[in-house]
């Protein structure tokens, strides 16, 4: 029997899957526990479809990414902290305030998690830091650390 995979099946088939299967196999595990659907011309035609809006939202979501990567290699984000001798910080600039600065000062929310920062910023000046907006689109923002 051809079925159309709806979820992981360890060691059969990945979610979208279109494989021929043995009937008892399909019909008392695969169909009853809803991980998979028979192949038929609609199911086929429905996956199809699917299929086609995921590659779009794909390239769409990629595109954006693009966008904004060229908006933020243009910004610079302002933060101020109180510095010692020599401009080290007391303390340090992390991922998250870096965040939260970009989207006070810009309009741009950008989750802490995709920007890289290798170890907090300890010392004034400017910096570049690299962000990940998409698995194949990354960027960077310049931060400007100045004395409180």
């Amino acid at each position: 029997m051809k079925v159309i995979f709806l979820k992981d099946v360890k060691g059969k088939a990945k979610k979208g899957d279109v494989k021929n299967v043995p009937d008892g196999y399909a019909r008392n595990y695969l169909l009853k526990n809803n991980m998979a659907e028979e192949a038929t011309s609609g199911n086929l035609k429905a996956l199809n479809a699917k299929k086609k809006k995921q590659d779009k939202l794909e390239i769409e979501e990629k595109e954006n990414a693009i966008q904004l990567k060229d908006k933020l290699a243009d910004l610079t984000v302002e933060l101020e902290a109180k510095s010692g001798e020599n401009g080290r910080l007391f303390g340090s600039i992390t991922s998250k305030q870096i965040a939260e600065a970009l989207n006070k000062q810009h309009g741009h929310k950008l989750d802490k998690r995709k920007i890289e920062l290798d170890e907090p910023i300890r010392a004034l000046g400017y910096t570049n830091v690299p962000v990940k907006l998409h698995p194949e689109v990354s960027g960077s923002v310049k931060v400007h650390v100045k004395e409180k």
